[in-house]
Parts: structure tokens; C-alpha cells; sequence
């Protein structure tokens, strides 16, 4: 795997720069702090890296493989309504097929039939699950196949039961994992009951209802739900899944007690800007519901594109001496990043056109399920909104959403 960098958190952009692979073409975005007129910004290539000339100093951005810029091809551009707090520059980049790594789902890619794996907390590394070989590893119909089964029938539902795996299965859905039981589990998982949603008091019909909530024993991190008394739903996000060699552990990296808050973002950011890339490649869809497993809808999502490369550097680490609180900074240089760019909106927000944007995407159904615990929704708003803060003031809303990037 490769190493996980950390994303410094500190607001505003200095230095911002979109490279799109499709279009063999970038945007630059220097901060007037920074520079105070384009003939202040001189913009070079260099040996898979893009150089950046400032009174403030030279910064040099690393690129993936396969990335060039074309010498030359910077020019000014008008910033509209920002130019007077920014300069836009265009440019041009050359793309050849790359040896990197293509952004695969971890948890999704790593499950094969009649290999051994291993399942990790992911937030402190504890062995949850030891030597389960799975004889069939198969996909669950996507999220929203419940819904439209009407569609389909003519008699009542045949699928209302519902789909369970058998000994020594594992069923694969959207973000999470559906395997049975064993007496193993009773060393390193507890069982909770919680309630889902209230009571509502405009229709006495609707009850509350409960969830048997499966936790980690050892740091209490809640990974999923008990479906029934013998079926585990473990969350993509909650979990590490390993091919058991010997007494090997997952990378330390991945650890979120090392780093809290960091860590957790960095592989919560890549687990779902991964899912997001898979889910939009095969439903060819690009809107996404972001909900709470009683179908509560918390963040609307809308992919743009998945061809972006981004860097962004703080406006006081641009020629200055290095931030101690930005480990993402240690580097000798910044690191360009494939991304993808989503447009967003939190359900809870009171703006008018916020809830008109929640209201059109209910009543017309737009948006592809993503079912994710409470909490790991919240946590990934968090990164959503600190992707947010850091861009340039021009780049932060587009029509009535706001604007982040999901590092891959």
C-alpha cells in the first residue's frame, strides 16, 4: 500500500492546483498573499514535478507518474469575481499511461473465495476474526434493489425475505459485509441494543426502531450490527481486512490511535472516495445519498469528476519555514494527488436553497444509497468540510453546493 500522507488542515490555499487527466489541461490558483500580479509567478517543469516561482520563494509540486507540464503553457486567466484576492493561471500537462496504482476497493478487491483472511478493528488493530475461509464470496444486489422491486413484479415481493449468508459465506454489499457467526466472536465483539429514529408524533403508527449494534471489545468502536442473532453486517469503514500470513499485522499506518483524527480521515477519505469511484463506474450513476441505517438521509453527494490530481498548500508554508503541525509538510515537497471533486450538502442545513436541493433530490429520487453508521457519517462530513476550508475562496460553492475534493 502506499504511504499514507497526511493533508494539512490549515484554511485557506496559498498555492492550489487541479491537473485533469482527460483534458490534459490544469488550474493554478495563487493567493495575492502570495504573489501580487502574474508576472510575479513563474510556472516550470521539472523531472515529474511542476516548479512555482513566487517572490515567497520557489515551491516545487511532486506529480504522479505519467504527468508533465508542457513548458510554456501557463498563461493568466481572468478570476472574476476573486481577482482580488486571487490570480488564475491556465496550463496544459502531457499524460502517459502510468505505472501507478490505480485506486482500488480495499475491503471489495481483497475477498476471494477459498483464501484465509484475517478481520482488524480499524480503530486499534485488535484480530476480530481468525482464519475464515470463505467458500463463495458473492455481491448482494445493489443498495436501492428493494425499492424498485415493484417494478419487476407483478405479485407480491418474492425477495421480502430477507438475503442471509450461509456457512462460510460472505455477501458483499454497498459498504459492508454480511458473514455468519461463530463462537469466536464472543472473545473480541460485544452486542449492544440502540434505538433507530424516535418516536414521531404526527403519526403514532410508526415505531422506533432497535438495532443490535456489534462493537469492538477491546476500544468500543462500533463496526456494525448483528442482521440476526447468527448474521454479522460489519462496515467497510470499521474494518481491516487481511490475507492471514502468519502472525503479520496490518500496517501500523492504518492505525488510528497513532494519529486520531489524521489517520482516521486519511483512510476514511480513501475508503469512500474508492467505494464512490466503484459504484459510479458500475451503476453509471454520480449521485449519492450519504444515510444512517434507519434510511435518514445526512449528505447528498454528487461526483463531478474522478480525473483530478490536486495539491494544495497553505498560504503561511509557501516559501516560509514548514508548519510543526502539519506532518503532510515534512516532505521535501508537495505531493499532486488523484481526487475525485463532489459537490455537497449536508441535509441538516437550514438555508433555503439547501433544503430545496434535499426536498428535489427526495421527491425525485436521485441519489444512490450509501449506508454508513451515524457516526462515521459525521466524521465523514468532517473531512468533507476540512477538503472545503482549505481550497480557494473561488472553488468552495458551485451553485448552491459546496465544493470538496476525495483523495484516492
Amino acid at each position: 500500500m502506499a504511504d499514507l500522507e497526511m493533508p494539512a488542515r490549515t484554511h485557506g490555499a496559498g498555492v492550489f492546483l487541479e491537473l485533469r487527466k482527460r483534458l490534459q489541461s490544469g488550474l493554478l490558483i495563487v493567493g495575492k498573499d502570495v504573489a501580487r500580479s502574474p508576472a510575479d509567478v513563474v510556472v516550470t517543469g521539472g523531472d515529474s514535478s511542476l516548479q512555482v516561482r513566487t517572490p515567497r520563494g520557489e515551491l516545487s509540486v511532486t506529480l504522479p507518474g505519467g504527468v508533465t507540464f508542457e513548458q510554456g503553457s501557463c498563461i493568466p486567466t481572468p478570476a472574476g469575481e476573486s481577482c482580488g484576492e486571487e490570480l488564475h493561471f491556465r496550463l496544459r500537462i502531457s499524460v502517459t499511461r502510468s505505472t501507478d496504482e490505480e485506486a482500488s476497493d480495499r475491503v471489495m478487491e481483497t475477498l476471494r473465495a477459498k483464501e484465509t483472511y484475517c478481520f482488524y478493528c480499524q480503530g486499534c488493530m485488535t484480530r476480530l476474526l481468525e482464519d475464515r475461509v470463505f467458500k463463495r464470496v458473492l455481491p448482494l444486489p445493489n443498495g436501492n434493489w428493494n425499492t424498485i422491486v415493484d417494478d419487476w413484479c407483478c405479485h407480491p415481493d418474492p425477495f421480502a425475505k430477507k438475503l442471509l449468508p450461509r456457512a462460510e459465506d460472505c455477501l458483499l454489499g454497498d459498504t459492508f459485509l454480511l458473514l455468519p457467526r461463530d463462537g469466536s466472536c464472543e472473545q473480541t465483539l460485544t452486542d449492544q441494543v440502540s434505538p433507530v429514529g424516535s418516536e414521531d408524533s404526527q403519526d403514532s403508527k410508526k415505531t422506533c426502531r432497535r438495532l443490535a449494534l456489534i462493537s469492538c471489545k477491546s476500544c468500543s468502536l462500533v463496526l456494525g450490527e448483528a442482521v440476526t442473532p447468527e448474521t454479522l453486517k460489519l462496515y467497510i469503514t470499521q474494518v481491516v481486512v487481511e490475507p492471514a500470513v502468519g502472525d503479520r499485522k496490518p500496517e501500523a499506518s492504518l492505525n488510528r490511535q497513532w494519529h486520531p483524527y489524521l489517520l482516521l480521515s486519511v483512510f476514511l477519505e480513501r475508503v469512500i472516495a474508492a467505494r464512490l469511484l466503484e459504484l459510479s463506474n458500475s451503476l453509471s450513476s454520480f449521485h449519492f445519498s450519504v444515510q444512517t441505517p434507519d434510511g435518514k438521509a445526512f449528505l447528498l453527494l454528487w461526483l463531478l469528476n474522478s480525473d483530478s490530481i490536486t495539491a494544495s498548500v497553505p498560504e503561511m508554508c509557501v516559501g516560509g519555514e514548514r508548519s510543526i503541525g502539519s506532518p503532510a509538510l515534512h516532505s521535501p515537497s508537495p505531493r499532486a494527488a488523484r481526487a475525485l471533486k463532489l459537490l455537497y450538502t449536508a441535509c441538516f442545513h437550514q438555508g433555503t436553497q439547501q433544503r430545496d436541493i434535499v426536498t428535489s433530490w427526495e421527491v425525485n429520487a436521485i441519489g444512490h444509497p450509501v449506508v454508513l453508521p451515524l457516526k462515521v457519517c459525521e466524521e465523514l462530513l468532517q473531512v468533507i468540510d476540512d477538503s472545503n476550508s482549505t481550497l480557494p475562496v473561488s472553488m468552495r460553492r458551485m451553485r448552491s453546493y459546496e465544493v470538496a475534493y476525495l483523495r484516492l
